[in-house]
């Protein structure tokens, strides 16, 4: 669970330090370093799909309603099927001059040529002859990098300032930035880099007490202690929680109409307590999508499953039950293919996916596990809460209640 940064900077040990380093920068030196080693073949997912998706799959890729020519080029045994009229394949594997698009793209017909000038889209020099090396190599064909298990390991780069990198890191960030003739920026002055790394795991600035501290601490353990410090604050846990609230569309509120209060508070703090708990990710996302399920499950358990009711409710005069029941089944499908999956599901909901490998039956296969609910589609009013709902009384309150059921 635990994550050192939210978008700008990744946190890493270093010789006794802490250093900050954008992640862009880190993702740009690791695609310099893998391209570098493997420059001797090029990669479909790397070199040749981005080209492809940009003037090519347009005319020639996934919507059967703009295809033309009835070709696509994003699946290999399409692109490598003979074409009836021309008794050749758009792509012949290792045999450039006898693929079509080879052909088509080096054309000078305007008439011939490919992408048509009519469409406005044009392929450098440079781009051609990658398609065409790509095709002499073979033309192998990958599936989308986010579906290819497992991930492929990268070669650590060879760079020329040896005095620079403490770990491997810092390696791939050194070669991307010699090979655009740039040089490393000099290290943070500590009263930065504390404010850096508090602001980044907790949310708030350091106190003036904590940059005394830490200014007057020369020890070769100061910034480990820093880090351990703000890793076992409360505000971390609250620092941690926001993307993850926002994924999971946390919200007190209905959200249709006259918007009323909807106090899902309690699922807020499980979330912050999972943090600063440091629950492991796999019960973090076991408890919050089927907790009530567990063997015994605790009160905390079946509070984490709240994240599967967090979806908008309608009380809406005229509005059909059924109709608004089946959107909060749809809204959970959708919710937990991007909080957990990192996918859109949502064109899969009509028809097959274009982009993804999802079909219109893999969707109603998976919203049949979240259409189990006995729930009601409508919310009468505030007095009236949505049903399964679970009460969260307090110690005094619980202590009450089974004194009550005893008499």
């Amino acid at each position: 669970m635990r994550a050192f940064g939210p978008d700008l900077f990744l946190l890493h040990v270093l010789r006794g330090k802490w250093r900050c380093v954008p992640l862009l920068a880190l993702g740009m030196a690791l695609s310099s370093a893998s391209r570098a080693h493997s420059a001797e073949k090029l990669q479909y997912n790397r070199d040749i799909r981005p080209i492809l998706s940009d003037r090519c799959f347009k005319c020639h890729g996934p919507d059967k309603g703009s295809r033309k020519a009835s070709l696509r080029l994003d699946l290999a045994e399409e692109a490598f099927a003979v074409r009836k009229k021309s008794g050749k394949p758009a792509i012949a594997p290792g045999k450039p001059e006898e693929s079509l698009a080879c052909q088509k793209i080096f054309s000078r017909d305007p008439d011939d040529l490919m992408p048509p000038p009519e469409s406005n889209l044009a392929l450098t020099e440079k781009e051609k002859l990658t398609i065409r090396q790509w095709i002499a190599e073979g033309a192998k064909y990958q599936p989308h990098w986010a579906f290819i298990s497992p991930p492929a390991s990268v070669p650590v780069p060879m760079v020329k300032n040896k005095k620079w990198p403490r770990n491997e890191i810092d390696r791939f960030i050194l070669a991307r930035l010699e090979k655009e003739k740039l040089k490393p920026s000099g290290e943070a002055d500590r009263a930065r880099w504390l404010r850096r790394v508090t602001y980044d795991l907790t949310g708030l600035p350091p106190k003036l007490e904590e940059i005394d501290a830490f200014l007057n601490d020369r020890s070769a353990t100061a910034y480990e202690k820093v880090v351990d410090r703000l890793l076992a604050s409360p505000r971390y846990g609250e620092r941690m929680a926001v993307p993850w609230l926002d994924a999971a569309r946390y919200a007190d509120s209905y959200g249709y109409q006259s918007d009323q209060l909807c106090p899902t508070w309690p699922y807020r703090d499980w979330v912050v307590q999972a943090f600063n708990r440091n629950l492991p990710y796999d019960r973090f996302l076991t408890e919050q999508l089927a907790g009530d399920l567990l063997p015994s499950p605790s009160r905390d358990q079946r509070l984490a499953t709240a994240f599967n009711r967090l979806h908008r409710q309608t009380g809406e005069g005229g509005s059909i039950e059924e109709e608004w029941r089946n959107e909060y089944v749809s809204d959970r499908v959708h919710t937990f293919s991007t909080a957990v999956m990192g996918l859109t599901f949502e064109c899969a909901r009509c028809h097959d996916h274009k982009y993804d490998p999802i079909t219109q039956r893999d969707y109603y296969n998976l919203s049949a596990f979240f259409n189990s609910i006995d729930e009601y589609g409508l919310y009468n009013d505030a007095g009236h809460v949505p049903t399964p709902s679970l009460l969260l009384p307090n110690r005094e309150q619980e202590a009450a209640m089974k004194t009550a059921r005893r008499n």
